[in-house]
């Protein structure tokens, strides 16, 4: 089969533009790149919170993505927590039967973090550091004996959000293993 001469050129010419078309292409997804690095960046410096939910909430919404809190040995969801610029909410899935008094809840979780946390507010309040309207405060609300909801007022700080989360996904790992241990 042979091509006539401006069927070659022709030819030579949409190959050029593919290449063109190619060279634009690997630019444009070079700069995607680039970006996606200075995200993936930005994401390692910050909480797995995103900014962007602490930053547009009022104080009566829950942020719209739950941050799933789960049992450490098998890693089904116990409770959601609901992250806010006020305060963060921990409301236990339907069907999780636990009470305040079962161990380590009050102990480690109520008293030794918030207990502790709650200390250094009221260190700073006394100091003049912070206004005693804006110490850390907990609420335990219940449904008879079972806990429901426990809401973190006054958290200030984001290491806080991680380190209410974390120990209470432990905390509350723990008192499933007392139930059924």
């Amino acid at each position: 089969m042979e091509f006539s001469e401006s069927q070659i050129r022709d030819t030579l010419e949409l190959k050029d533009r593919i290449n063109q078309q190619i060279e634009k292409h690997k630019e444009e997804i070079e700069s995607l790149e680039k970006n996606l690095s200075v995200l993936d960046l930005i994401l390692k410096q910050s909480s797995f919170i995103k900014a962007s939910l602490l930053d547009t909430k009022t104080s009566s919404e829950k942020s719209q993505s739950p941050i799933p809190i789960t049992k450490t040995s098998d890693g089904s969801i116990i409770a959601n927590a609901y992250v806010t610029p006020e305060q963060v909410s921990i409301v236990l899935e339907e069907g999780i039967g636990l009470e305040s008094e079962t161990p380590p809840f009050k102990s480690f979780f109520v008293e030794r973090i918030i207990g502790e946390m709650k200390k250094k507010d009221n260190a700073e309040a006394e100091n003049g550091k912070l206004q005693t309207d804006s110490v850390i405060d907990c609420i335990i609300n219940t449904n008879g004996s079972k806990i429901r909801e426990i809401i973190i007022k006054n958290y200030r700080q984001k290491e806080r959000i991680d380190e209410i989360i974390n120990t209470a996904s432990w905390s509350f790992s723990k008192m499933i293993d007392n139930l059924n241990g």
